[in-house]
């Protein structure tokens, strides 16, 4: 058969002045799609894959209020004050944010919006950078939202315009599912002008749709919101976003980023298909699914993530009376686990049609080859403070002879989540925001002594304020470490509470993290060099004989934003006639500038990956490790 329906590129367009090509990453084509709807305020909490949306609206449109906020609650609670005033309003977050953002969605979705309102959750196949492969288009269910799903690039920016104008249409939030492969793809997008609305905020008072404690005005409200869900049902039924292409008597269901794959995979196989490409998961259109499936003899369901659709589209032919056979995840042609590939959607439909291939097998030579390559796990920068803090703290353990497997220590979500690896293998959990502090809190509780939780400061201000508040009005014997790298390092630098930064460059206050802890009520706080080990280590052994909270705040920038501002410092160099090759100051911090040369059995440093942070300098027993300066004044 020929290849199937229009290129991705040919999703409908929607009119916004001038247009012209761009090479964009999926992100960048959303942000463009979002100031082509009038967007006016954009805010969310960094997470991959979804960051660059903001960063981007607040490069190309600074007057455009695009700003991070502390978490995703924070986030969607704002653009919901902005949208209640008629404006359009645009939040993002990665997968696991939604969970944080989850009780005012629900909410919203009862009291709806006047300005259109966009909840974009970038979901995470494989996953590649987040704790779980979450799927994000069952909260469409439980919100009782509508939820959209572009396949590409220009789909994703010609999706989202749509979206402000569904979620206007009908006056409720849209939740726009993305995946990894989209977020991060680069293509040719067409894209048009900016537009700035002519309209006046306005909000009018409405205690039966804004107020929750309404019993009698909620039930009317869902009514409302099941009616409106028909209604977007119906309109789901016609879209162009949705589309039959081809004439085959097998039937092919796939949303988002696989309708790619199945695109490629076609042309080359000897089947006699016929596509249904859908944008629109929830509410599943189901007059334009099962007028498909009448045109088929069996169907497979491809999509990113859990069987969402494949259940949806199972009821839906329950429900018509329909007896055709529908695989997918649940049948066993396509994995529950991981990130769908090319080779997968293809094994699926050559099993569909009776014609699977054998297992693939490596080349013996490629075994060989991969068992022979050097494992390169992720590291901490050279420089990184977070690895004086680890260091620091399992030092202080062995003098207070508790041992490191003794007392827990509790990590987070950031780059100091990393110190669970050799040499450190600090950390013994890493939950979701802010649990270190909470986990660290219950511990405490249960076997009855000091227990130490460590979180950076973004996350802190994100999720950590609170169990530091149950910890402070429980007594509860914790120690909490606040890494102070001065930024959101993990997602790229990214400005907090903490920085006082705008991601605009518009002028905010600094939230001092010290006078914060205290103002909490937590009597013993001391903020550290953790660059300074002998200093960190006696504050962190002190904190250890404290009975009740304690906080020590391990501050110092993150090295990179150091690095790019051409600030690094003086570097220390090995002293050979020192140096016994022990490997001591690679085994007690694994900083990667750090290099044992087996031909002279002795360590060398990298000047090039070296930022003089001065960590190996303090931990060599021998002092075989000098700043040049140091060596001069000994002469």
């Amino acid at each position: 058969m020929e290849a199937v329906g229009a290129h991705p590129s040919d999703s409908p367009k929607l009119k916004s002045g001038k247009r012209e090509k761009k090479l964009l990453m999926g992100n960048e084509a959303i942000a463009y799609g979002a100031l082509e709807s009038g967007v006016v305020f954009a805010t969310g909490y960094p997470g991959t894959p979804s960051t660059e949306i903001v960063e981007t609206i607040a490069r190309l449109k600074p007057e455009v209020f695009a700003e991070w906020a502390p978490n995703e609650k924070v986030a969607l609670e704002e653009a919901a004050g902005v949208a209640y005033t008629g404006l359009r309003a645009l939040v993002t977050m990665k997968c696991v944010g939604l969970n944080v953002a989850a009780d005012p969605l629900m909410s919203l979705a009862y009291s709806g919006v006047e300005g259109g309102l966009v909840v974009l959750v970038a979901d995470d196949p494989g996953p590649h950078t987040s704790q779980t492969e979450q799927d994000d288009r069952y909260y469409g269910k439980l919100s009782l939202l509508p939820v959209l799903e572009p396949s590409d690039p220009q789909e994703a920016h010609d999706l989202i315009i749509y979206a402000y104008e569904l979620s206007e249409r009908y006056k409720v939030p849209v939740i726009f599912r993305t995946t990894t492969r989209v977020n991060h793809t680069t293509a040719d997008v067409e894209v048009g002008g900016f537009v700035e609305l002519d309209r006046k905020p306005v909000f009018k008072k409405d205690i039966e749709r804004y107020v929750r404690a309404s019993m009698e005005g909620n039930r009317k409200r869902h009514r409302w919101l099941n009616e409106t869900l028909m209604k977007i049902e119906e309109e789901f039924n016609s879209t162009p976003f949705n589309r039959i292409e081809g004439e085959g008597r097998i039937g092919i269901i796939v949303e988002g980023a696989p309708y790619n794959y199945v695109r490629e995979i076609l042309p080359r196989i000897n089947g006699d298909f016929r596509v249904l490409k859908l944008s629109t998961p929830h509410p599943l259109p189901r007059k334009l699914i099962t007028d498909f499936l009448r045109e088929v003899d069996s169907a497979i369901v491809i999509e990113e993530g859990a069987p969402f659709l494949e259940e949806e589209v199972k009821v839906a032919a329950y429900e018509a009376g329909l007896s055709v056979p529908i695989h997918g995840k649940r049948t066993g042609h396509l994995p529950l686990e991981g990130e769908l590939t090319p080779s997968l959607v293809e094994n699926a439909l050559l099993k569909l049609i009776g014609e699977e291939k054998e297992a693939y097998e490596k080349p013996e030579e490629v075994k060989l080859a991969e068992s022979l390559a050097p494992k390169r796990p992720p590291v901490m920068c050279p420089g990184c403070p977070h690895r004086g803090s680890y260091r620091a703290a399992l030092d202080a353990l062995r003098d207070l002879k508790l041992g490191r497997y003794s007392v827990p220590i509790h990590g987070d979500i950031g780059c100091y989540a990393l110190s669970l690896l050799p040499p450190l293998e600090a950390i013994w959990t890493e939950y979701v925001m802010g649990a270190s502090i909470s986990l660290a809190n219950g511990q405490s509780i249960a076997m009855g002594k000091k227990i130490i939780a460590t979180i950076g400061d973004s996350t802190f201000f994100h999720n950590g304020i609170q169990p530091l508040v149950d910890a402070v009005y429980k007594n509860l014997n914790v120690l909490v470490m606040i890494l102070d790298n001065r930024t959101t390092a993990m997602t790229g630098h990214q400005p907090h509470p903490g920085t006082g930064g705008s991601e605009t460059g518009r002028k905010f206050n600094e939230i001092d993290i010290e006078s914060l802890v205290k103002a909490l009520g937590v009597r013993y706080v001391r903020t550290v060099d953790p660059y300074d080990l002998k200093a960190t280590r006696e504050a962190i052994k002190e904190a250890m004989k404290v009975e009740g909270p304690a906080v020590i705040i391990a501050k110092r920038e993150c090295v990179i934003p150091v690095i790019r501002r051409g600030e690094v410092g003086e570097k220390p160099v090995v002293v050979e006639d020192k140096c016994t090759g022990c490997k001591a100051c690679i085994l007690l911090t694994g900083c990667p500038a750090l290099v044992y040369d087996p031909a002279t059995k002795k360590v060398r440093i990298d000047p090039l990956l070296c930022t003089g942070c001065g960590v190996c300098n303090q931990v060599c027993p021998f002092d075989a490790i000098e700043f040049p300066s140091e060596l001069e004044e000994n002469r």
